[in-house]
C-alpha cells in the first residue's frame, strides 16, 4: 500500500508531478483522495452513516470515520474512488447515485505522517438495509449512524455527546446491535472546515432533494 503511486500537488492545487505513498504522507505533500458519505432520511429524522474502524488499523484504529473513504492513485479519476465503497462495505453503487460536493480541503496530523488530502466528496442518499453490508474486517468492524443534526452540535461543541446506533462484527463474525454514546474524541480528526462544510451540505442536499 505504501508503494501506490500518487499525483502531488502544491498548497494552490497544481499537479507538480507523482510519489509514493509513503513519501507523501513523510513530505506532507497535497493528494487525491475519495469520501464517500451515506446519509438517509427516517422517520422524519436525517442521518449520517459512520464506518467504524478496524481495531486491527495501523492509525486510528477502532475510531469512526467516513462511511468509505481511500485514497485515488496517480492513473485514477475522481470517481474511481466507488471501488472504496465495494471493498470496504461490499456495497456497489451506481454513479448516478451520486451527489457530488465538490473538492474540500482536509488535513490530518499524527506521529507518524501528515495527510494533507484534496477529497472528492460525495454523497449517497438512500438506505442500506444493515444485512447488506459485506465488510472488509481488515478495514471497517462496524456501521452506525447518528442524527446529521447531533453529529453538527458535537463538532461545534454544543453537545458533548451523541448517541450513534447500528451494528459491529462480532469475534463469530456475526453482526451484533451496537448503541453508545460518544464524544468528539471517538472520532476520526477531521479538521473542523471540512466537517462543517460537509454537514451544511448535507443539509442542503437533503432539504433539496429528499
Amino acid at each position: 500500500m505504501e508503494s501506490e503511486l500518487l499525483k502531488i500537488f502544491d498548497d494552490q492545487g497544481i499537479e507538480m508531478g507523482t510519489a509514493f505513498r509513503s513519501e507523501v504522507h513523510q513530505a506532507g505533500h497535497w493528494h487525491e483522495t475519495f469520501h464517500c458519505w451515506f446519509i438517509e432520511r427516517d422517520s422524519h429524522e436525517n442521518y449520517v452513516l459512520f464506518q467504524i474502524r478496524s481495531a486491527e488499523k495501523q492509525d486510528y484504529p477502532s475510531l469512526l470515520d467516513i462511511t468509505a473513504a481511500g485514497h485515488l492513485l496517480a492513473d485514477e479519476s475522481a470517481l474511481d474512488g466507488l471501488r472504496e465503497v465495494q471493498e470496504e462495505l461490499g456495497i456497489d453503487l451506481p454513479i448516478e447515485s451520486l451527489s457530488r460536493l465538490g473538492i474540500i480541503k482536509d488535513t490530518l496530523v499524527s506521529p507518524n505522517f501528515i495527510d494533507r488530502e484534496l477529497c472528492h466528496v460525495y454523497l449517497y442518499k438512500q438506505h442500506v438495509p444493515l444485512n447488506r453490508y459485506n465488510l472488509q474486517e481488515e478495514e471497517v468492524s462496524g456501521i452506525v449512524r447518528a442524527k446529521i443534526g447531533e453529529f453538527g452540535e458535537l463538532w461545534t461543541g454544543e453537545r458533548e455527546e451523541i448517541t450513534v446506533e447500528g451494528f459491529q462484527t462480532g469475534p463469530a463474525g456475526r453482526k451484533e446491535h451496537r448503541s453508545m454514546s460518544v464524544s468528539k474524541g471517538n472520532f476520526v480528526p477531521h479538521e473542523d472546515a471540512y466537517i462543517k462544510k460537509v454537514i451544511k451540505a448535507m443539509e442542503q442536499d437533503l432539504e433539496e432533494k429528499i
